[in-house]
């Protein structure tokens, strides 16, 4: 792997940017001759998101900022970012923090060894861990909700990353343990635009799981810690209606995925 370009859909994440890109930067400048690229692809932002990249990008040089006109879509905001990518490889995260610089990098290293496969930050493998959890050895349920209070992530939201994506994997039967990641990076070729389309939410990444492992292409996950945010507010839910509503999409997916593995395995 000789250049990638990394996309962060957005909205209202200026005051993460701030931190988030400049150590990205930092962290991808210590390989040696790797080209890189950052793409903000906004979903209307109302906050000085573009301004802040703008700047920014007056220091690094190689930074976009994209606005998207049609209607806000996380999935289909990753999408547009991958068809407007410079390079032959793609990565995306979220714009929030919750996916540290220091795990990009961890991620790259993996890709650069296994340039064939995809790669997948996954919270549920070892080195891994949750929202809430400062280390692999700090995993109490109590010390967990502690952290969360104070901080700008919902409650609701952490069950939903954790015990949801237990109860999913289960029934899809996938060696994948992380199936709502949205932390990855492989080649863009590999990434077709109907596992995006399919999705409405964080869901897409189960359609994406079954288009990969249809194209046999490898996986591998590699541990990290999903922090909580600094700045803003959570976008999955707050409560129990919107967790339950947004909780639909993965379901359906889920057994999608599930009918799909029983037609091959019956082949």
């Amino acid at each position: 792997m000789k250049n990638l370009s990394i996309i962060m859909p957005t909205i209202n994440e200026s005051q993460n940017l701030k931190v988030l890109i400049p150590e990205i930067i930092n962290e991808l400048s210590h390989i040696n001759n790797l080209l890189f690229e950052i793409i903000i692809i906004d979903d209307q932002s109302t906050d000085n998101s573009r301004e802040v990249v703008l700047n920014l990008n007056k220091k690094f040089k190689n930074i976009r900022f994209i606005s998207r006109i049609n209607t806000p879509s996380l999935p289909m905001s990753i999408y547009e970012g991958i068809e407007k990518a410079g390079y032959d490889y793609v990565m995306w995260l979220d714009a929030d923090g919750s996916m540290p610089s220091s795990d990009v990098i961890k991620l790259v290293k993996t890709q650069i060894k296994n340039p064939e496969a995809v790669i997948i930050g996954s919270r549920f493998v070892e080195g891994g861990g949750y929202k809430g959890v400062i280390s692999d050895e700090n995993k109490s349920l109590i010390s967990t909700f502690k952290n969360i209070y104070n901080s700008e992530d919902s409650m609701l939201a952490i069950f939903l990353s954790r015990y949801f994506n237990l109860f999913l994997s289960k029934i899809i039967g996938t060696n994948v343990k992380d199936i709502t990641s949205g932390f990855i990076i492989g080649k863009k070729v590999y990434f077709n635009k109907k596992s995006f389309s399919e999705g409405s939410y964080g869901d897409y990444f189960i359609y994406l799981l079954k288009d990969l492992d249809k194209q046999k292409i490898d996986f591998i996950e590699v541990g990290y810690i999903c922090l909580t945010r600094s700045y803003g507010v959570s976008k999955t839910g707050t409560n129990y209606f919107k967790l339950i509503k947004r909780s639909i999409p993965y379901i359906k997916a889920v057994f999608t995925h599930r009918n799909s593995y029983d037609k091959n395995s019956r082949r």
